[in-house]
Protein backbone atom coordinates (compact mmCIF):
# COMPACT_ATOMS: atom_id res chain seq x y z
CA UNK A 1 0.00 0.00 0.00
CA UNK A 2 2.80 2.42 0.84
CA UNK A 3 4.38 1.74 -2.56
CA UNK A 4 1.15 2.80 -4.30
CA UNK A 5 1.06 6.00 -2.26
CA UNK A 6 4.71 6.69 -3.16
CA UNK A 7 3.88 6.25 -6.86
CA UNK A 8 0.88 8.57 -6.60
CA UNK A 9 2.91 11.22 -4.78
CA UNK A 10 5.64 11.02 -7.41
CA UNK A 11 3.06 11.27 -10.19
CA UNK A 12 1.61 14.38 -8.53
CA UNK A 13 5.11 15.88 -8.26
CA UNK A 14 5.72 15.15 -11.96
CA UNK A 15 2.43 16.85 -12.92
CA UNK A 16 3.29 19.84 -10.73
CA UNK A 17 6.72 20.05 -12.36
CA UNK A 18 5.16 19.92 -15.83
CA UNK A 19 2.80 22.78 -14.96
CA UNK A 20 5.70 24.83 -13.56
CA UNK A 21 7.79 24.11 -16.67
CA UNK A 22 4.95 25.15 -18.98
CA UNK A 23 4.40 28.39 -17.07
CA UNK A 24 8.13 29.19 -17.04
CA UNK A 25 8.47 28.55 -20.77
CA UNK A 26 5.42 30.72 -21.41
CA UNK A 27 6.76 33.55 -19.25
CA UNK A 28 10.10 33.39 -21.06
CA UNK A 29 8.35 33.45 -24.44
CA UNK A 30 6.26 36.46 -23.38
CA UNK A 31 9.35 38.32 -22.15
CA UNK A 32 11.19 37.55 -25.40
CA UNK A 33 8.20 38.74 -27.43
CA UNK A 34 7.94 42.00 -25.48
CA UNK A 35 11.70 42.57 -25.75
CA UNK A 36 11.57 42.02 -29.52
CA UNK A 37 8.97 44.77 -29.71
CA UNK A 38 11.28 47.14 -27.84
CA UNK A 39 9.57 47.15 -24.45
CA UNK A 40 11.85 47.56 -21.46
CA UNK A 41 11.00 47.27 -17.75
CA UNK A 42 11.11 51.05 -17.35
CA UNK A 43 8.49 51.39 -20.13
CA UNK A 44 6.10 48.96 -18.47
CA UNK A 45 2.59 50.32 -18.36
CA UNK A 46 0.15 48.84 -15.83
CA UNK A 47 -2.01 47.48 -18.65
CA UNK A 48 0.98 45.62 -20.12
CA UNK A 49 1.66 44.03 -16.75
CA UNK A 50 -1.99 43.08 -16.31
CA UNK A 51 -2.09 41.51 -19.76
CA UNK A 52 0.81 39.24 -18.77
CA UNK A 53 -1.34 37.82 -15.97
CA UNK A 54 -3.68 36.50 -18.66
CA UNK A 55 -1.29 35.73 -21.50
CA UNK A 56 1.28 33.69 -19.54
CA UNK A 57 -1.20 31.03 -18.34
CA UNK A 58 -3.01 31.10 -21.69
CA UNK A 59 0.15 30.48 -23.71
CA UNK A 60 1.24 27.88 -21.12
CA UNK A 61 -1.85 25.85 -22.02
CA UNK A 62 -0.69 25.69 -25.63
CA UNK A 63 2.88 24.88 -24.62
CA UNK A 64 1.69 22.09 -22.32
CA UNK A 65 -0.56 20.70 -25.04
CA UNK A 66 1.98 20.69 -27.86
CA UNK A 67 4.92 19.48 -25.77
CA UNK A 68 3.08 16.73 -23.91
CA UNK A 69 4.12 13.60 -25.84
CA UNK A 70 7.84 14.41 -26.28
CA UNK A 71 8.01 15.67 -22.69
CA UNK A 72 6.30 12.54 -21.38
CA UNK A 73 8.93 10.40 -23.12
CA UNK A 74 11.76 12.52 -21.67
CA UNK A 75 10.21 12.40 -18.18
CA UNK A 76 9.83 8.63 -18.39
CA UNK A 77 13.47 8.24 -19.48
CA UNK A 78 14.67 10.55 -16.71
CA UNK A 79 12.67 8.63 -14.09
CA UNK A 80 13.94 5.25 -15.24
CA UNK A 81 17.56 6.42 -15.49
CA UNK A 82 17.28 8.55 -12.30
CA UNK A 83 18.74 11.59 -14.04
CA UNK A 84 18.93 14.44 -11.56
CA UNK A 85 21.28 16.98 -13.16
CA UNK A 86 20.04 20.31 -14.46
CA UNK A 87 21.96 20.07 -17.73
CA UNK A 88 20.09 16.91 -18.75
CA UNK A 89 16.76 18.68 -18.24
CA UNK A 90 17.89 21.86 -20.03
CA UNK A 91 19.07 19.89 -23.06
CA UNK A 92 16.00 17.65 -22.93
CA UNK A 93 13.76 20.73 -22.89
CA UNK A 94 15.56 22.04 -25.97
CA UNK A 95 15.10 18.66 -27.67
CA UNK A 96 11.39 18.65 -26.81
CA UNK A 97 11.06 22.11 -28.37
CA UNK A 98 13.02 20.99 -31.45
CA UNK A 99 10.76 17.93 -31.82
CA UNK A 100 7.75 20.23 -31.63
CA UNK A 101 9.23 22.49 -34.31
CA UNK A 102 9.98 19.51 -36.53
CA UNK A 103 6.47 18.19 -36.10
CA UNK A 104 4.98 21.57 -36.94
CA UNK A 105 7.22 21.92 -39.98
CA UNK A 106 6.29 18.45 -41.23
CA UNK A 107 2.53 18.43 -40.60
CA UNK A 108 1.14 21.87 -39.92
CA UNK A 109 -0.45 24.57 -41.99
CA UNK A 110 1.97 26.84 -43.83
CA UNK A 111 0.79 29.78 -41.70
CA UNK A 112 1.70 27.92 -38.48
CA UNK A 113 5.23 26.92 -39.55
CA UNK A 114 8.14 28.62 -37.79
CA UNK A 115 10.90 29.44 -40.29
CA UNK A 116 12.61 32.52 -38.86
CA UNK A 117 15.91 31.49 -37.24
CA UNK A 118 15.36 33.92 -34.37
CA UNK A 119 11.94 32.45 -33.64
CA UNK A 120 13.34 28.91 -33.80
CA UNK A 121 16.07 29.86 -31.32
CA UNK A 122 13.47 31.50 -29.08
CA UNK A 123 11.29 28.37 -29.04
CA UNK A 124 14.27 26.13 -28.29
CA UNK A 125 15.36 28.56 -25.56
CA UNK A 126 11.87 28.41 -24.07
CA UNK A 127 12.14 24.62 -24.04
CA UNK A 128 15.44 24.86 -22.21
CA UNK A 129 13.98 27.26 -19.64
CA UNK A 130 11.04 24.90 -19.18
CA UNK A 131 13.43 21.99 -18.70
CA UNK A 132 15.40 23.87 -16.04
CA UNK A 133 12.23 24.79 -14.19
CA UNK A 134 11.05 21.19 -14.39
CA UNK A 135 14.34 20.17 -12.80
CA UNK A 136 13.88 22.79 -10.07
CA UNK A 137 10.40 21.61 -9.19
CA UNK A 138 10.44 17.85 -9.86
CA UNK A 139 13.55 16.61 -11.63
CA UNK A 140 15.93 16.79 -8.69
CA UNK A 141 14.17 13.78 -7.19
CA UNK A 142 13.84 11.74 -10.39
CA UNK A 143 13.94 8.02 -9.79
CA UNK A 144 13.62 8.34 -6.03
CA UNK A 145 10.54 6.12 -6.08
CA UNK A 146 12.48 3.55 -8.10
CA UNK A 147 15.38 3.46 -5.67
CA UNK A 148 13.08 3.30 -2.64
CA UNK A 149 11.18 0.36 -4.12
CA UNK A 150 14.36 -1.62 -4.85
CA UNK A 151 16.35 -0.76 -1.72
CA UNK A 152 17.46 -3.67 0.48
CA UNK A 153 15.86 -2.12 3.57
CA UNK A 154 12.46 -2.16 1.88
CA UNK A 155 12.68 -5.83 0.94
CA UNK A 156 13.60 -6.89 4.52
CA UNK A 157 10.33 -5.69 5.98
Amino acid sequence: MSRVIAYLVRFAVILFGYVVASLAASAFLNVLFLASLGYAPEHAHPTATASLYFSIPFVALFIAYFAFMPAAIVILISEILSRRDWLFYALAGGIVAAVFLGFVHQNADINFDVTDPHAIAAVIGCGMVGGIFYWLSAGRWAGSWWQAATSPEQSKS
